[in-house]
């Protein structure tokens, strides 16, 4: 067994760890017959991010890469431009703060009257510039092929994850072809997406290779924030929402949702797909796996 996980775990540069003893707690509860049962839950915990002296935003969080989570939600909310010189990312544990700091100060205050809220959890926040900061984005043409969406949804099912032990979370997966690469999750799956922006400023790991894989919808949201990343694929278990369809198909960014077994559908860059893989090849998803998904 433990072979087994390590060899779905192999060619991570970040994988979920599960069994991280901050990240879930044992709860007692009654099933439907009235038994005694024990069940993991995901632990919640405020995180604050500054930018410099200014106080952003309090996040709701699992605690995991606070640093990798500031600088991508201050990146994708258009606080810091490509090129920013950041000086320093200091995380103070007691009091579970997070400042990032530049060589120079920044516009965050017409931002921050400018927020207006979305359907997304826990810190579902746009600021009214984003939108403008798409304005002449044109992702890269990238081809991809149809092989690489079913690799990549076949062995992120089966890495041993939050999401499958304990629900209630979601799961952004940052993959080159039809490897994944680095496998984020949090509650919010804005979070997930924003840790992976972090990661990849932080190291400069470029984007216009990469494909984004999230167990969460495609809203607007996230794909604004997959674009402004600089990614051309997005793909997902979920589904659409029509503006996010719309905003894919303005910036070119190629978008494959329902991603179930055999089937998958692209609303946006169809042209872009290699079909080099027959669906009748491609096994069933397993049923535990439909069970767990269906309840996050």
């Amino acid at each position: 067994m433990q072979l087994a996980v390590e060899s779905e775990l192999a060619d991570y540069i970040i994988a979920p760890d599960p069994d991280a003893p901050r990240l879930t707690r044992t709860i007692a509860g009654l099933d439907q017959t009235g038994a005694q049962t024990a069940l993991s839950v995901v632990e919640e915990r405020p995180l604050t991010i500054y930018l410099n002296r200014q106080e952003i935003v309090t996040a709701m969080t699992i605690g995991d890469y606070p640093e990798y989570l500031a600088v991508g939600f201050l990146r994708n909310q258009a606080m810091l431009r490509s090129g920013e010189d950041i000086t320093g990312v200091d995380y103070d544990e007691e009091t579970e703060t997070v400042v990032v700091r530049t060589a120079s100060q920044t516009t965050y205050e017409d931002k921050l009257r400018k927020k207006t809220r979305t359907s997304g959890c826990a810190v579902g926040t746009v600021f009214g510039d984003m939108m403008e900061g798409l304005e002449g984005v044109r992702l890269p043409a990238a081809a991809v092929r149809t092989s690489w969406f079913y690799a990549l949804a076949a062995r992120i099912n089966r890495t041993p994850s939050l999401y499958l032990q304990a629900g209630a979370i979601h799961g952004t997966v940052l993959c080159r072809g039809d490897r994944p690469l680095v496998y984020m999750e949090d509650v919010g799956r804005h979070n997930a997406v924003d840790k992976i922006a972090g990661w990849m400023l932080m190291t400069g790991e470029r984007a216009d290779d990469k494909i984004l894989y999230t167990t969460g919808r495609l809203t607007s949201e996230m794909v604004i924030k997959t674009a402004m990343m600089g990614i051309p694929v997005l793909a997902s278990r979920s589904g659409f929402t029509a503006w996010g369809v719309e905003i894919a198909r303005q910036v070119g960014l190629t978008l494959v949702g329902r991603m179930r077994g055999q089937r998958f559908v692209c609303v946006s860059g169809h042209d872009r797909l290699v079909r080099d893989a027959d669906p009748a090849s491609v096994p069933e998803e397993d049923r535990k796996h439909m069970r767990k998904s269906a309840g996050t």
